[in-house]
């Protein structure tokens, strides 16, 4: 993981946290339940049922994603 997205600060973040996704087309947040959540600096990818989303830690230690990147957690990575 840290290789790969060239951070060497690149930590795995506990999933027990609120965890986020802006509802298409709406002001809206629908929750996700996490089974891994990996943190670069401020960005985290979130893995929810075998799907990643792209998203940021809130300062209270919450997770705001805003997109799905997919399944593939090299392709996910190389979009941050």
């Amino acid at each position: 993981m840290r290789a790969l997205s060239g951070d060497p600060s690149a930590v795995a973040l506990s999933c027990d946290r609120l965890v986020v996704v802006e509802a298409a087309g709406h002001d809206d947040y629908e929750p996700l339940r996490p089974d891994a959540i990996l943190a670069f600096h401020e960005l985290c990818l979130v893995r929810d049922d075998g799907e990643w989303f792209m998203g940021q830690l809130d300062d209270n230690g919450s997770v705001i994603c805003w997109a799905s990147y997919g399944s593939d957690l090299t392709e996910a990575i190389h979009s941050l």
